[in-house]
């Protein structure tokens, strides 16, 4: 390998230490991931429950009635039967009564409950609860299910359907988690589909897929003793293996496609390795410390999915930045040319590099710069346009396949008894929520309720065990998620409540409930929003400040990103908001997008973002210090990674499309969002308006303030030839 005098930086003296005791590396890795992995299942992983979720008032309401007794109850189900006539409808009558008997004969619930008509008299809803534990009930509807679509068939004039806790999380939930197994395991051979194309080999293609896929299976063992510390939600191992398929890909391809560019021009393949990890392996170290941060920024929401997100996402990109510093330079020195072996036929390229298109595109833009950063900008303005009205919301039966039965059942349920799907949970807690006074209270309470026309019957009251919890439920206008929703919910927070049932002596009353949970969700989001952005954009800031010196490619790269992810939250609106493509991608256009998607996509992208930014400025500034004029070694940054950028926006584009066909249109959301940014980032930011604002800037790239001397120098020079031959020799064995 090469003389130490010539290695500079962490990264290229990971790489020299891996190759002269590669055995030792490539043993170490497996051991590593082997043995967190058997480890984590002894230590178990500890998954958050109801008591970890909730925000505000209705996540302290939520956690009084858990500590307060209650009996367990079992899952709710509702059995809608509509006719276009009016209740006198024999048909009708006769339906009730068979879905009453056919419920009662399965055995499976406890008896269903005296039947409550409509408003308008068209429809009647009956309720019954599945026996047994409510989280294994969806395991025991399917009898139920059965027999009230034999009363369907047996009533074709009427519609007659069923909605629940357990019919939802069985038709709605197995069929999400099915997807989102169905996307994991597609994840990988769409991944390797695309790498052999790009690579054109076998086993240079199946590198960066092993290497990524054993540094999730490593996070996730490491996800497990986290899980301690904070909880962990079910989607989480989901989000690591999307992430950590983008970013291990993504490094894996930098370091190879560098190592492979350096020996196909002459470089010994000891040098190459060298070349490469004080080139490629100072990037990814860098690129990984950015995605981290971006990913801490979540830590500052103090809501739990988003913290455990944030635990797995950067433990899954520091296991990758750790395997791609030190078991791939193993590797590649092990394998040396044989890294070419399996080469396809019309594939396989001696040479790498942007292709013809890109090299057109880019002497385009450098001949006129100014014309096409405007042009891009235009672009990027008119695509991120949408954004100024954008609008979130909670997520509700609104955000299921309108395609979906169940869906239909919610909807028909809301649409006949308002409120009945999603009703608001007024929680009492006093030294006494029984007696005449208490009696009064409720009284005065659901008079004033019914009289806002914004609240509905029914109006149930449950008391806990010890006579001090009280909960109180009331319909509420609206789907659950939409503005009428919410204004029932100001009515009952702001006006009913305050005259009622907070003059209860020593009483302290709070609202849960989904319209609740999600108007505190938002709220809490909303005033952390603007501190995770700034922590990630100052931290960013920061690390490109450092590893480049200068304060305008800081700032540039910190724009560029920015405009990527406005454009991401224009193409949001036009498409879930204004109900583009509604029946191509199978969802109902709201009136908002999903409350917790901005600033989930805002980490995620602008973290996969400085990949790229990182990868494409640390080559450019290469040929800067090697001497070249800016304008020179922006043409030959780009067109250098060219073509390893595409290829890795491919994968990614490829992989966060597949989210796109999943039931829920959140996950819809943010598989289009991710793609479509990704694309966006890779074409027009990183081809088009990165290379004409670098041009237009020329040498004032560079700039660094005097007063900012101090700040450690970080080569990004080629390493110069070793000259002692003995230590060159030496090295390789």
């Amino acid at each position: 390998m090469e003389s130490r005098d010539n290695v500079k930086g962490i990264a290229a003296r990971i790489a020299v230490w891996s190759a002269r005791h590669r055995a030792l590396a490539i043993i170490g890795w497996l051991v590593f991931v082997v043995g967190v992995t058997v480890l984590s299942g002894q230590a178990g992983m500890v998954e958050a429950g109801g008591d970890d979720f909730g925000n505000g008032e209705s996540g302290r309401a939520d956690r009084i009635v858990a500590q307060a007794g209650f009996p367990e109850q079992g899952a709710g189900e509702m059995v809608i039967v509509t006719s276009k006539s009016t209740v006198d409808d024999l048909d009708l009558k006769a339906a009730v009564a068979a879905v009453t008997a056919a419920v009662n004969g399965t055995g499976a619930t406890e008896p269903v409950a005296a039947p409550i008509t409509s408003e308008d008299g068209k429809s009647v809803l009956l309720t019954f609860v599945v026996r047994g534990d409510p989280e294994t009930a969806k395991d025991r509807i399917q009898p139920v299910l059965d027999a009230v679509a034999g009363v369907q068939r047996a009533h074709p004039r009427l519609y007659i359907a069923e909605a629940g806790d357990a019919s939802g999380d069985k038709l709605i939930g197995d069929e999400l988690d099915e997807g989102l197994n169905r996307l994991s395991m597609l994840s990988i051979p769409v991944t390797l589909g695309i790498l052999l194309v790009a690579f054109g080999a076998i086993v240079a293609a199946l590198l960066p897929v092993g290497l990524a896929v054993t540094a999730v299976v490593g996070a996730v063992g490491l996800l497990a003793y986290a899980s301690h510390l904070a909880p962990a939600v079910d989607t989480t191992m989901h989000v690591m293996l999307l992430v950590g398929l983008a970013v291990g890909v993504d490094y894996c391809l930098f370091y190879i496609r560098r190592e492979r560019d350096e020996r196909r021009n002459g470089v010994d393949p000891h040098r190459a390795l060298v070349i490469a990890a004080q080139t490629s392996g100072r990037s990814i170290w860098v690129s990984g410390l950015t995605v981290i941060v971006a990913m801490a920024g979540m830590f500052l929401t103090r809501d739990t999915t988003f913290v455990s997100f944030a635990i797995g996402t950067i433990l899954v990109v520091a296991t990758a930045v750790l395997g791609s510093l030190t078991v791939l330079p193993a590797l590649l020195s092990a394998l040396g040319d044989r890294v070419d072996l399996g080469k396809i036929p019309g594939l396989y390229r001696r040479r790498g590099g942007g292709g013809r298109v890109w090299g057109a595109v880019l002497r385009l833009v450098l001949k006129r710069p100014l014309i096409s950063t405007l042009v891009a900008v235009a672009a990027l303005g008119v695509l991120a346009a949408p954004a100024l009205d954008l609008r979130t919301k909670g997520e509700g039966v609104e955000d299921l396949s309108p395609s979906a039965p169940i869906t239909q059942a919610f909807l028909a349920i809301q649409a006949a008894f308002p409120g009945g799907t999603g009703p608001a949970e007024v929680v009492v807690k006093a030294p006494a929520v029984t007696g005449a006074e208490w009696d009064a209270a409720v009284a005065e309470f659901k008079r004033q309720a019914l009289a806002t026309g914004k609240l509905h019957e029914p109006v149930t009251v449950e008391v806990n065990p010890a006579g001090d919890v009280a909960v109180i439920s009331v319909g509420l206008s609206g789907t659950g998620s939409d503005r009428a929703s919410e204004d029932a919910l100001a009515a009952l927070r702001g006006t009913v409540i305050p005259a009622t049932l907070a003059k209860h002596p020593g009483a302290w009353v709070g609202v849960a409930g989904d319209t609740a949970g999600s108007k505190d969700f938002n709220d809490q989001l909303a005033g952390s929003m603007p501190v995770v952005f700034g922590f990630v954009l100052g931290l960013a800031f920061l690390l490109l400040l450092v590893s480049f010196r200068s304060v305008v490619v800081a700032v540039t790269g910190v724009v560029l990103n920015l405009l990527s992810v406005a454009a991401a939250y224009g193409m949001l609106v036009f498409v879930f908001q204004y109900g583009h493509f509604q029946s191509l991608l199978d969802f109902r256009a709201a009136d908002g997008i999903t409350n917790w998607m901005p600033l989930f996509l805002f980490v995620i992208l602008f973290g996969l973002s400085m990949d790229y930014h990182v990868f494409v400025v640390s080559r450019i500034r290469e040929g800067h210090d090697r001497g070249l004029p800016t304008r020179q070694a922006v043409t030959e940054g780009i067109t250098a990674t060219a073509g390893v950028i595409t290829s890795a926006a491919a994968v990614m584009v490829a992989v966060f499309a597949l989210f796109a066909t999943l039931p829920l249109v959140s996950t819809k959301e943010l598989g289009v969002g991710l793609a479509a940014a990704v694309l966006l980032d890779a074409t027009i930011v990183r081809a088009v308006l990165l290379p004409a604002t670098m041009a237009l800037l020329g040498e004032r790239n560079w700039w660094l303030p005097r007063w900012l001397g101090w700040l450690p120098q970080v080569s990004h020079d080629v390493p110069a030839p070793a000259t002692d031959a003995r230590e060159l020799a030496a090295s390789s064995v």
